[in-house]
């Protein structure tokens, strides 16, 4: 394995518990779940595990948490089928949706937009301003926070100096010491991470309203499988234990409290997939 890519599981990183599951698997498989990077590791890990952990304890379905050091090494994971489950939308190119996943559910939150922007104070006031300017984006396979935004600036011939942060969280960091102008982005994590850090955003251009990630099995787990971890996602919003579980990891990146899961069955994500049929050949 690649030295810069890192596996890192519900207890590894936090050192929690197994949490006990009941009899549905009764071999003893772990399914690896593997949600994009849309923070830092230890943030994206603080929101997962204890729902991994939950889903993993009612569904019966062992699920352990892996991440890799950036987005595009937690992309390369799912590509090269080592993982069984994913929160992700990067799976909808026509060459990637040959492989097989299946959407099985979605957070429910408002719609997100993808976005251009800047700091509240900054200089620049158009997209036309960033021409030969340094702009930051988590990295290549976001589809929000990159290639939605970039193909925006190649639309409209705005030449710019594409710098890759790993995450959101990454960008937003260049973008306050000065290393980049703007960022690509995701609106939902332009609205945490502002929360979070006490910091003002101002918006160059976003896209039209989008759904929030997908929740996603690979074509090799068995049917009963993702039905018992689907039921265990959707069921968390009217369990009392899944909704302290969604109100403490939701705090962590300044969701509401509620924010949970619905079930889903893949056509909530037709823009993601029309994004595709027009996009520039270098984002496809």
């Amino acid at each position: 394995m690649n030295p810069s890519r890192r596996r890192i599981t519900a207890a590894g990183l936090l050192g929690l518990a197994a949490s006990p599951w009941c009899a549905l698997a009764q071999e003893d498989k772990v399914y690896r779940f593997s949600p994009v990077n849309q923070y830092g590791i230890e943030l994206t890990a603080r929101y997962w595990n204890p729902i991994i952990a939950y889903v993993s304890d009612k569904s019966g379905v062992r699920l352990e948490l892996k991440i890799g050091r950036t987005s595009a090494d937690t992309t390369a994971y799912v590509l090269a089928n080592e993982v069984e489950f994913v929160f992700s939308n990067h799976l909808f190119s026509p060459e990637r949706d040959r492989l097989g996943w299946k959407v099985f559910g979605r957070r429910l939150t408002p719609p997100l937009s993808s976005q251009v922007v800047v700091l509240a104070d900054s200089p620049i006031q158009k997209l036309e301003d960033l021409a030969t300017q340094p702009v930051g984006f988590p990295g290549p396979e976001a589809l929000v926070a990159y290639k939605f935004p970039y193909a925006q600036l190649l639309r409209r011939n705005i030449p710019v100096e594409v710098v890759f942060a790993g995450n959101m969280d990454g960008a937003f960091s260049q973008l306050l010491s000065g290393r980049v102008k703007a960022v690509g982005a995701n609106s939902q994590l332009c609205d945490g991470w502002a929360q979070r850090e006490g910091q003002k955003l101002r918006v160059l251009w976003q896209s039209e309203p989008l759904n929030d990630l997908a929740l996603m099995a690979a074509k090799t787990v068995r049917p009963e499988a993702v039905l018992a971890v689907k039921r265990a996602f959707v069921g968390m919003r009217t369990d009392p234990a899944g909704q302290r579980v969604l109100a403490s990891s939701n705090e962590q990146i300044k969701l509401p409290a509620d924010t949970g899961f619905i079930a889903a069955d893949g056509s909530e994500f037709a823009a993601y997939r029309q994004f595709y049929a027009s996009a520039p050949p270098e984002l496809r």
